[in-house]
């Protein structure tokens, strides 16, 4: 929005804006917000910044815990929810060195300037494009409690199937069969009007949308698919588009989850990433005689994504629900392989890109409960390990499968790999496999451990909870 401290100064006294929010990105890919009134933004603010615990962040330990967060003004925007004019600027994390501040170099943002940097120091590309597909459900209900002797989720969607027979007060029908909500029409499709309103404040805060619709799950899984853009500025606007989906939300009386799969009979949700690169102002990834009108490095990335998938599943799907999710049956691949036009497969080539600027591949395995800085970055990792090394998926025995990966039998099942089945098995590959990841000092070697840490804790803790199917199975014997 600003090329500078100085035009979101004028910009803040002229148009009367009242508050600065400033935003940080914690390891989980929540945003933290420290907000500051117009009077304190001043040219300081870019030399010394605003300190804070980053311990909170998860970032570092409490007796190691102050850091500063510096905006970058070029992030800025309006936020239109707010009663007082207020402005939202995403921060840069620092750390202090002496008299000096010097980048963090956990900051997830960081990670992301430091995967671009890495790409065009190598000479791979100028630009990587990623356009995401966010699936989610937009739900009217929930409610839940976990303690010692109560355990209880209650979900509800106007439009489900299960409320068509609820005469508690006057009902009009029009409810979405299971797995029925596929692109369809109002007014069945009941969070139309909500996923317009974000759809057209994301176009004001630089969010290009590409498109909207419902999704197959009935109880209100939708999508939302933007524009591709470079992998910090897809960190930002995904973040963006997250805080603005809540935000309004919270506004219609809805609620938004990104869980993977809070529905056991309905289709996942995921978040499919598309992936172009550009070499001197031309795109790179496409060549009329290679396999489905792919080039040779194009089939390199595909390649370093499909050797190192299981390590970048933990960074991509950060969360146990996220293996409920990765099954066979619901439209989220399993299958470490590529293939066109085929959604079984955790690589697609779409077969309706048939020019060179249409031209690209889209990774199905990853989610939404991925903090999308190091989600990208990981990917793209991964991509770039497989141009330098010339990694090739053919030799690598990962396809192409063009025949539907759903039906194989189990013998056939044990000649092709698949994705990691539970978080603890991601966990344990990313411990494996991460040298690519510290290439060119993108991700360090604490980021990784404390990452692994974390999602293995998370996965210990769900794992010792009773589950109440259990009581159905085991009580009485």
């Amino acid at each position: 929005m600003f090329k500078n401290i100085e035009e979101m100064i004028n910009y803040c006294e002229n148009e009367r804006v009242e508050i600065i929010d400033l935003k940080v990105v914690d390891m989980k890919g929540r945003w933290h917000r420290l907000s500051i009134t117009n009077k304190k933004l001043t040219n300081e603010i870019m030399k010394k910044g605003i300190g804070f615990d980053g311990s909170s962040y998860g970032f570092l330990t409490v007796e190691k815990s102050d850091m500063v967060m510096i905006p970058d003004v070029e992030s800025a925007y309006i936020d239109c929810h707010k009663e007082h004019k207020t402005i939202v600027c995403i921060a840069n994390v620092y750390v202090i060195n002496g008299q000096d501040l010097i980048r963090f170099e956990d900051d997830p943002r960081f990670i992301a300037e430091k995967a671009e940097k890495f790409m065009i120091e190598n000479d791979i590309a100028d630009t990587c494009l990623l356009g995401p597909e966010f699936e989610f459900f937009v739900l009217d209900h929930v409610s839940f409690r976990n303690t010692n002797q109560h355990m209880e989720v209650k979900l509800n969607s106007e439009q489900a199937n299960w409320n068509m027979d609820d005469d508690s007060k006057q009902n009009i029908g029009f409810k979405v069969p299971h797995q029925g909500g596929y692109h369809l029409d109002s007014p069945f499709d009941h969070s139309y009007e909500f996923r317009t309103e974000v759809a057209l404040q994301a176009e004001k805060i630089n969010i290009p949308i590409k498109y909207h619709h419902s999704e197959n799950g009935g109880p209100g899984q939708v999508e939302i698919e933007v524009n591709f853009a470079g992998i910090k500025e897809m960190g930002d606007r995904s973040l963006k588009l997250k805080n603005l989906l809540n935000l309004t939300a919270v506004k219609m009386h809805k609620t938004v989850t990104f869980m993977p799969k809070p529905f056991v009979d309905e289709c996942g949700s995921g978040l499919h990433v598309h992936i172009q690169l550009t070499k001197n102002g031309e795109y790179i990834m496409y060549d009329k005689d290679g396999y489905s009108g792919l080039s040779e490095l194009a089939h390199y990335a595909i390649g370093g994504i499909l050797k190192h998938a299981k390590a970048i599943t933990a960074i991509t799907n950060p969360s146990t629900n996220s293996y409920k999710r990765l099954v066979p049956g619901y439209e989220a691949p399993v299958t470490i392989g590529f293939a066109t036009a085929n959604r079984s497969a955790v690589i697609r080539i779409p077969g309706y890109t048939i020019t060179a600027d249409e031209k690209r591949f889209e990774l199905r395995s990853p989610d939404a409960t991925a903090n999308p800085y190091l989600a990208y970055s990981a990917i793209m990792m991964a991509a770039f390990d497989g141009i330098i090394n010339k990694i090739d998926p053919v030799k690598e025995g990962f396809g192409p499968y063009d025949f539907n990966l759903y039906t194989l039998t189990e013998e056939e099942q044990k000649s092709i790999d698949s994705l990691p089945t539970t978080l603890l098995e991601a966990a344990k590959a990313l411990e494996d496999d991460h040298e690519f990841l510290l290439a060119g000092g993108v991700f360090t070697e604490n980021i990784i451990k404390n990452h692994i840490t974390r999602i293995k804790n998370e996965f210990y803790l769900v794992n010792k909870l009773p589950h109440p199917v259990e009581f159905e199975l085991y009580y009485n014997l």
